[in-house]
């Protein structure tokens, strides 16, 4: 028995250039979500496409295999922010999906940099859909650390909140 199965449908309507569909997935609220050539190769126009989907679902199972990665060894993360683009081109005259650049950028206590990357790459060829595009999709990943917090920091206020320095000679607060 598999550990999941998930359902998505399709309807397309006309041709491909002047044409357009729609799909639905089962498992969540939403849709059903408009597509067209137009939107897949030009401005997507508040539409989606097959290579948006496909980074969407990269870009999240990357980032759970980076995360249990990360725990396993001790390191569990505070956050992982990742960017999937996936790249639609020609090849022979032909669309085809010849690219996925994973990018993360993560808070991870206890970790170095090194280490953060290793942990990236051992992600990216691990994850259920980097296997499934394997073969066919180059995948490369970029791996960056964002500065960590340190336990009783307080953040900087912003610039408007910050109490305004004074001119030599101007008035104090209710002196004026």
């Amino acid at each position: 028995m598999p550990l999941a199965e998930r359902t998505a449908r399709a309807t397309w309507k006309g041709d491909l250039m002047s044409g357009g569909g729609e799909f639905t997935v089962d498992s969540s609220v939403g849709g059903p979500h408009a597509v067209s050539w137009a939107a897949r190769t030009e401005s997507p126009g508040g539409k989606t496409s097959p290579e948006e989907l496909i980074a969407a679902a990269h870009a999240t199972c990357f980032s759970m295999a980076l995360s249990n990665g990360l725990a396993k060894d001790g390191h569990p993360a505070e956050q992982l922010d990742v960017t999937a683009t996936c790249v639609l081109d020609r090849v022979d005259g032909k669309p085809r999906v010849t690219e996925v650049r994973l990018h993360v950028r993560g808070r991870v206590p206890g970790i170095d940099a090194a280490g953060f990357e290793a942990a990236a790459g051992t992600a990216k060829d691990g994850c259920p859909v980097s296997n499934a595009l394997k073969g066919n999709v180059r995948i490369s990943v970029s791996a960056e650390l964002a500065c960590a917090r340190r336990a009783g920091r307080r953040a900087r206020p912003a610039p408007s909140a910050r109490p305004k320095k004074r001119r030599a000679g101007a008035p104090g607060p209710g002196e004026g």
